[in-house]
């Protein structure tokens, strides 16, 4: 067998593609960051959509009552199982689609992946995933018995060491310039040098106090695998003891209907740069012969840590295994304040990088409906950086600020690479003209890493432009307040604020990556961009739009799917795939022009022509191979690898539908007019807010099938969602253009997977038949 602890450690981004490497800015050397993502595959999960030929579920009348209406049909799909209604269920104002969310409850407590999401248009249920545990309810505190059940991520751990016992030494599938091998290495050390640590310390007799109403041992199980530290990671199993009895714990549980009451907050956590927050609840683990599922008792952790944000189940009794671990690292009328119209000295919107076209002056774009107020001003009251006297003087009311920090973003670098950015440099312009020069030099004498810096305030512009641009155009194709967009003050139009983005430029945790944290909705995304030392002088990967895009878009696919208040839905397999999939489809779009047919990624702040994917993202089959059967492939393991696969069919299916609907110049919308009525124009269908255009209409299609596609989705799942989309939006007229480019790569009707695994694998047959019905 390969070495399998290597010294490097990592945690997922955009380009590290499958092996997230970056280089430290302290040693120079290459070292990875260190990101676990596992959990339980569930055989009786299913997503039913009623696609064409049309399907009545039920035949008694529903309520009007969207939500009336939900509880009804919950109880007929589970035989009347307990469950509660998340508060983040809503309604799509454009669609009209109710977008409903239930959690199983069993004695009290959660099912943590008992999901089940319903799509309700005139009381109609178009669609539903299930996943809600079917089985009776365990008596309280009962546990499955561990002879019964298989465990994820021993199961993981076990065939990804067969996975390298096997490989050949080598792989055609080239990630990033490393090959497939040494990715098995950095997976194996990432997430399962600890797998049998439970087992080894029970069998020992340190079972750390078997006691499940105790979660400290459970927690430092976790942090154990957790921590990128190995020291750590051997202090903690050394003076076990001492961390547990160091935490400091507070009992926050509280009455309420819809939730646990077994909540609690733990500080004083190795490793976590905040409180973890802890609550009891149940996981469904398969049997061993993966016919069917048992409920696990498990404290679900939330713990924030430098480079991860994760959300980990691990079992109540001891051993204390690791069950499933995601890591989050995918209007009213207003005063609206008189400032002077903020411009910007950038690369505009269109252009990818330094390499597509000049710099020039533009002023600020906001869309009246996406950000009422501009990009510079937000509440005393919901500001970070507001000093007390603001707070309690001004409150809600609104203030300018003359730097980039606004409702929806807060720019500023990270050279120190930490968590805090208030007091971070920004860019200040009294007079709302952020002009600012970038001519970087090289050569003899020239320290590449502080010529970037001299460029600071020019990048944070940059990226502070393109992160609105993207955050007001994602909110005119939907990703809005209720469905838990990132914004500090939601303007009375529901969901949770307190969340626009954290935009950390030039982040000095290193080189050549970037990544974004999505928690749950009202808790502020981070997104960490880092310079390339590709070339010299360094190219910065704020300066590289479809880089910047694909960060925000892991905030749009995670809040979108499964609701925002769960940010569990894309954490592993092809759900986790395609969360980077989508990042790449939509970049790729934005920046795309009427016949262009190719594209990479990654190109300009890599240094290479062909970008960092294994393929550029082309409809020539002998450009891009990739096929619905590629992920069976040695190499497609990772996330970065299956999204590619998922970008590519999206790609196809875009150029598909240009074909039949043409090209819009611009993917961006029309802006409101005053009386705040948006025009059709030649943007959209004559009283619909249905765009015409091929392009413009395929985005739509995809980010409102991220609503209406379940938890955890497979491809098959996120294809009919899509298919649900058009159905909803243009009454399914382009059921056939899509069903048949999604057969060109190989999920055509009767396409199927044999096996899946949670991490993605299992055997995949290809069909790309030309026929829809």
């Amino acid at each position: 067998m390969k070495s399998l602890f290597i010294a490097s450690l990592v945690v997922s981004g955009i380009f590290a593609s499958s092996t997230h490497g970056f280089q430290s800015r302290e040693s120079g050397v290459i070292r990875r960051r260190k990101t676990l993502g596992f959990g339980p595959e569930h055989p009786h999960k299913v997503f039913k959509a009623t696609l064409p030929p049309q399907i009545q579920l039920f035949a008694s009348v529903a309520p009007p009552d969207p939500f009336e209406a939900a509880a009804r049909y919950i109880r007929d799909i589970t035989g009347n199982k307990d469950f509660h209604i998340r508060q983040d269920s809503y309604t799509d104002k454009n669609t009209g689609v109710t977008h409903v969310y239930a959690r199983q409850v069993v004695n009290g407590l959660e099912v943590l992946d008992g999901d089940l999401n319903l799509n309700i248009k005139d009381g109609t249920l178009l669609s539903f995933g299930n996943s809600f545990y079917p089985g009776p309810a365990p008596a309280f505190f009962e546990d499955a018995d561990p002879e019964d059940i298989s465990y994820p991520h021993s199961e993981y751990c076990e065939t990804l060491i067969s996975e390298m016992d096997s490989f050949p030494g080598h792989s055609d599938q080239v990630v990033m310039g490393r090959h497939g091998d040494a990715h098995l290495d950095h997976l194996y050390h990432s997430n399962c040098r600890f797998y049998n640590l439970p087992d080894q310390l029970f069998n020992k007799g340190f079972t750390f106090g078997a006691d499940p109403a105790d979660f400290r041992p459970a927690l430092l199980h976790f942090m154990i695998a957790a921590t990128p530290k190995p020291d750590l990671a051997d202090d903690i199993q050394v003076n076990f003891d001492n961390h547990m009895n160091s935490m400091r714990v507070t009992d926050t549980s509280h009455f309420a209907p819809t939730e646990s009451h077994v909540e609690f907050t733990a500080d004083n956590v190795p490793d976590a740069v905040n409180p973890v927050k802890v609550r009891l609840a149940y996981i469904q683990v398969p049997n061993t012969e993966k016919t069917a599922s048992t409920l696990k008792l498990v404290w679900k952790f939330e713990v924030e840590m430098q480079d991860n944000w994760y959300q980990a189940a691990v079992s109540a009794n001891a051993p204390h295994r690791i069950i499933s671990v995601v890591d989050w690292a995918s209007d009213s009328p207003i005063p609206t304040p008189e400032h002077p119209t903020p411009s910007y000295y950038v690369f505009p919107w269109g252009t990818n990088d330094p390499e597509c076209g000049p710099m020039s002056i533009v002023d600020a774009n906001a869309d009246k409906l996406a950000s009422p107020v501009g990009w510079h001003a937000l509440p005393c009251a919901n500001d970070p950086a507001s000093d007390p006297g603001c707070r309690s003087a001004l409150g809600a009311q609104f203030r300018n600020t003359t730097t980039t920090w606004g409702n929806n973003v807060f720019a500023q670098e990270n050279w120190e690479g930490m968590n805090h950015y208030v007091t971070n440099l920004r860019p200040s312009a009294e007079g709302m003209n952020f002009h600012y020069e970038y001519d970087p030099k090289s050569g003899p004498g020239v320290d590449p890493l502080s010529e970037a810096k001299a460029y600071i305030n020019a990048t944070v512009t940059q990226l502070f432009y393109t992160s609105n641009m993207v955050h007001d155009i994602y909110y005119r194709y939907g990703f809005d307040e209720v469905s838990g967009n990132f914004q500090q003050y939601n303007f009375g139009r529901g969901g949770r604020g307190d969340d626009a983005v954290v935009a950390n430029a030039q982040d000095g945790s290193g080189f050549n990556n970037a990544n974004f944290m999505t928690p749950p909705d009202g808790t502020s995304g981070r997104m960490r961009m880092y310079l390339w030392n590709t070339a010299l002088p360094y190219r910065d990967g704020d300066l590289e739009a479809g880089i910047v895009i694909h960060e925000l878009s892991h905030g749009l696919s995670t809040r979108l799917t499964g609701g925002p208040a769960d940010s569990g839905c894309l954490g592993w397999g092809e759900s986790g795939g395609m969360g980077e999939g989508w990042g790449d489809f939509l970049a790729t779009m934005i920046r795309s022009s009427d016949g262009d047919t190719e594209f990479p990624m990654g190109a300009w702040a890599a240094n290479r022509t062909k970008g960092i994917r294994n393929y550029v993202y082309s409809t020539d089959n002998t450009t891009n191979p990739s096929v619905y059967k590629t992920l069976d492939k040695p190499g497609y393991w990772g996330v970065h690898a299956i999204g590619e696969v998922w970008a590519e069919m999206l790609w196809v299916v875009a150029q598909d539908l240009i074909k039949v609907h043409g090209f819009s110049d611009s993917l961006y919308p029309p802006l409101p007019l005053e009386d705040g009525t948006v025009p059709d124009g030649d943007f959209f269908r004559p009283g619909l807010m249905v765009p015409k255009k091929g392009n413009t209409l395929i985005v739509q299609l995809v980010i409102s099938a991220m609503k209406h596609q379940p938890c955890r989705p497979t491809f098959f799942d996120a294809r009919d969602a899509i298919l649900q989309a058009d159905q909803v939006l243009t009454g399914g007229e382009n059921y056939c253009t899509i069903y048949k480019a999604f057969a060109k790569r190989g999920l055509g009707i009767d396409a199927k997977i044999e096996g899946q695994t949670p991490w993605g694998g299992g055997r995949r047959t290809n069909v790309c038949c030309s026929s829809c019905l």
